[in-house]
């Protein structure tokens, strides 16, 4: 059958989580840059789009093509080993320690980062042509976004903080359903569908989403953005990945684990 039941796909959750924790560091950082660099190209793609066309639907609907084939070549974003590795944790797997999840999601996070930056600056350079113009209408929306949702969320004070921090666990809530729905189905096509539609919701309601951000917010300070790179940590990227992870882990991992692997016993049907 091409469609697993949860019982089974949330086994895999399991699985692949314990997988990452013992994955070598070398593997690790690889599969972690390159995560962050293709959903950094899909980033700029997306943004590309929605300045041509003024139109963020059209911009959201292919947004996902980035999602779908980073997890298609087996690459992994912090937001998924937020939910993935605690699950092995959870389930007692031998040799899986605290230290080991915390070691993995540190690598990721670099991993993510170097991605995300490499493309950055490789993107600055070509709308720019060498940083010998101004980057021209592309870098004039992502200087202004940069702005707003840092700066945006600051004028806020700890509301603001907060803001930022639920709009991160709606984000992860929606993006670990993709994560998960890569490994509901045995073939391309029903992985394709199943992690399109939640990255599509995500970006579409332009919730927080920590590994965009590593792209989004370098790209914009080189793009001439009026903040700084404390605005970006204190007002974006630290209460974003906090959100990521409660969000994530508990509107998804911790949900499908507790009914589909610990449930609850059933009654007897008399």
């Amino acid at each position: 059958m091409s469609y697993l039941a949860p019982s089974e796909f949330v086994t895999k959750m399991v699985d692949a989580g314990e997988s990452k924790i013992f994955m070598s560091t070398r593997d690790t950082l690889i599969r972690a840059y390159m995560a962050g660099a293709i959903l950094a190209l899909a980033a700029v793609f997306a943004i590309s789009i929605i300045t041509a066309t003024g139109n963020l639907l059209l911009g959201s609907i292919l947004f996902p093509v980035g999602f779908c084939m980073l997890y298609l070549m087996g690459f992994d974003l912090l937001t998924g080993v937020f939910v993935l590795c605690p699950l092995a944790l959870l389930d007692k797997r031998p040799g899986v320690t605290v230290g080991g999840v915390l070691r993995n999601w540190g690598f990721v996070f670099l991993g993510n980062f170097g991605g995300a930056l490499t493309v950055a600056i490789m993107m600055s350079f070509i709308f720019t042509y060498g940083y010998n113009t101004d980057g021209g209408a592309i870098a004039a929306k992502v200087a202004s976004i940069g702005e707003a949702r840092t700066l945006g969320y600051a004028e806020y004070g700890v509301a603001g903080w907060f803001t930022i921090f639920i709009r991160g666990m709606l984000c992860n809530w929606m993006v670990s359903m993709g994560v998960v729905g890569a490994m509901i189905s045995t073939n391309v096509s029903g992985k394709v569908i199943a992690m399109w539609m939640p990255i599509f919701l995500f970006f579409y309601m332009t919730f927080e989403h920590s590994v965009v951000n590593m792209f989004l917010f370098p790209f914009a300070l080189i793009m001439g953005g009026d903040f700084s790179v404390i605005d970006y940590f204190v007002w974006n990227e630290i209460p974003t990945a906090l959100g990521n992870l409660v969000g994530g882990l508990a509107f998804t991992g911790l949900t499908l684990y507790s009914t589909h692997v610990r449930t609850a016993p059933k009654r007897a049907i008399s």
